[in-house]
């Protein structure tokens, strides 16, 4: 069982301790502590889904830069799969075009689309890309259509109180197959890919895809050590709010039946236990506000999110 610190993260995020500040033997005791994890881990490929704050914060986009690069040089593989969500919106409303969602999904008509398509796999992959190459690392951006990775189909929603009606949502797409090869070959070359939930249809047409999708079906295929999902949430809170930092799949299927998992969650969660039943080892769902959560929960036994074990 990992233990819990006992925090519940506020909107605005906890301050890490400033290295320079910690004593010599301190840190030396946490390299310490991290080296069974280094060594645990080496080899293995962690997928991570970079979504919500750490996205938008200039200082949160630098520290999950050096973290990802901090993993990829103590021998892990890590990918990233990124989402954009309010990075799309401010571009359509900059063209005067109003978001539309149903059930949580957006409609992606031909228009919203192109701007999809110009957002995520131009301007915000490219600066995760810059940021990972800033703190030393090596990245290459990809989207479904390179090396025919994301291969899609039009999304059937049905509706959620009538099942015969079904909501027509545009280019949204639902993953018929992903050949991992090309992100294979980039990880066996030492670059870290970083991937954008875009796939293509059998007239070569786009679709827009669910990132927290992307990231779990990608682990599934790639045999991940790790699914590692960060977000705007500490993890899974149980019905008092308390943060549950340890969970088997069965567990979770009880939280879904008893509807302890609802809302925004539902798809994020359904993603993760799917991967955490097909093989992927852990899946984490941590707070992106946190400056390095992502290392304190690879490389440390303390809790700082919920981790779903495959069994």
């Amino acid at each position: 069982m990992r233990q819990n610190p006992g925090y519940i993260p506020s909107t605005s995020s906890p301050a890490m301790p400033d290295l320079p500040q910690i004593a010599p033997r301190d840190k030396a005791e946490i390299l310490a502590q991290a080296l069974p994890y280094i060594r645990k881990f080496h080899g293995k490929t962690m997928v991570i889904k970079y979504g919500g704050n750490a996205m938008t914060d200039p200082e949160l986009q630098a520290d999950f830069a050096e973290d990802v690069v901090l993993l990829k040089l103590v021998g892990m593989n890590p990918v990233v799969v990124h989402g954009g969500g309010p990075q799309i919106e401010q571009a359509l409303n900059r063209l005067g075009k109003k978001g539309e969602f149903v059930q949580g999904m957006r409609v992606t008509d031909a228009e919203t689309m192109e701007v999809v398509e110009w957002v995520l796999a131009g301007e915000v992959q490219q600066d995760i890309v810059g940021f990972i190459h800033k703190a030393g690392g090596r990245a290459v951006g990809l989207t479904g259509r390179d090396g025919g990775l994301i291969r899609a189909k039009k999304l059937k929603m049905m509706d959620n109180k009538d099942p015969s009606k079904e909501h027509d949502v545009g280019q949204v797409g639902d993953i018929v197959e992903i050949d991992p090869g090309v992100v294979r070959a980039l990880l066996e070359d030492n670059f870290i890919p970083v991937v954008s939930p875009i796939g293509f249809g059998d007239e070569n047409e786009s679709y827009n895809i669910n990132a927290d999708v992307v990231a779990s079906k990608l682990a599934e295929v790639l045999r991940a050590e790790k699914l590692v999902l960060l977000t705007n949430t500490p993890g899974v809170l149980d019905k008092d709010g308390k943060l549950l930092t340890d969970l088997t799949a069965r567990e979770i299927d009880a939280l879904f039946a008893d509807g302890t998992i609802s809302g925004g969650m539902l798809p994020k969660i359904s993603g993760a236990l799917n991967a955490a039943k097909s093989g992927v080892n852990s899946v984490h769902i941590i707070d992106g506000r946190v400056p390095h959560s992502m290392l304190l929960e690879i490389l440390t036994e303390q809790a700082y999110g919920t981790m779903i074990r495959s069994h």
